[in-house]
């Protein structure tokens, strides 16, 4: 496949040369940041040369016809971006114990932690919203035929964030701890242990042992909150790379247009 040549650094991001006659420094404050900018940029490009990754991974052509519907991978991106910052604030009171101070921690969040209530339905509703958009963006790459040569890791690894998607929300649903989510992940386990060969083992994996308990709900705390996330970062990064290294595919109604060079000519 050949290259595309990179594109060309965006004009805002280049100095202008000094008129005739000036001293070749800049004239307004506006100029002046605008230098400042620059020198920032040109110190950092010389160190680590990140200017031309971030030229090819963000100033890339895309097809004709491209909409709105192209978004949805960055939506659920960002729907990612959420779960994982305000994760953080609840794990900072959050306490992974059976005996009272899992359900407690989270009525304390809920109720006297300040802007607690907030963070928490960001997280408990971004859940839901990172969810339905994983699976309209797989949709949307299905009935695009955006799977199909030379696509097709990009779409396995889709498949297995959308698989870990999953995951992170069947473990977070025990981390509140009560008799909803207690009762609901063991139907989940159980479930779980219904398949066949790994079934069993997965179930004893998942509770921590022949039955839940507090090792139970510290092994879904450390899977929701750092196996599983560690893991959809890591496929993101691959995923992104793939995308920016292949493209993306045009709608299926776009039709190419015809090139008169390209037709054969006969002898």
């Amino acid at each position: 496949m050949p290259k595309l040549p990179a594109p060309p650094v965006p004009s805002s991001l280049k100095s202008p040369p000094p008129r005739p006659g000036e001293s070749g420094g800049p004239a307004s404050p506006v100029d002046q940041a605008i230098a400042a900018r620059n020198s920032v940029v040109d110190w950092v490009d010389e160190r680590t040369s990140l200017t031309g990754a971030v030229r090819w991974m963000m100033f890339r052509k895309v097809p004709k016809g491209t909409n709105w519907f192209y978004t949805l991978g960055s939506a659920t991106m960002f729907a990612f971006l959420n779960q994982a910052v305000t994760g953080v604030f609840l794990a900072m009171y959050y306490r992974p114990s059976p005996a009272g101070g899992a359900y407690e921690s989270i009525r304390y969040i809920t109720n006297d932690v300040f802007l607690g209530a907030f963070v928490r339905g960001m997280h408990k509703w971004g859940a839901t919203v990172m969810v339905v958009l994983i699976f309209l963006h797989m949709a949307r790459t299905f009935f695009f035929g955006a799977y199909k040569y030379p696509r097709e890791l990009n779409w396995v690894i889709g498949v297995a964030l959308l698989i870990l998607t999953m995951v992170m929300g069947f473990t977070g649903y025990l981390l509140p701890f009560d008799e909803r989510s207690y009762w609901a992940t063991v139907v989940g386990v159980n479930i779980n242990g219904t398949g066949p060969l790994i079934g069993p083992y997965l179930s004893d994996f998942l509770r921590a042992g022949p039955e839940f308990g507090a090792d139970t709900l510290s092994r879904f705390y450390a899977i929701h909150m750092m196996l599983v996330p560690g893991a959809i970062a890591a496929l993101i990064g691959a995923h992104l790379y793939l995308v920016a290294k292949l493209g993306t595919t045009a709608p299926p109604w776009t039709k190419a247009q015809k090139n008169p060079k390209l037709r054969r000519t006969e002898a």
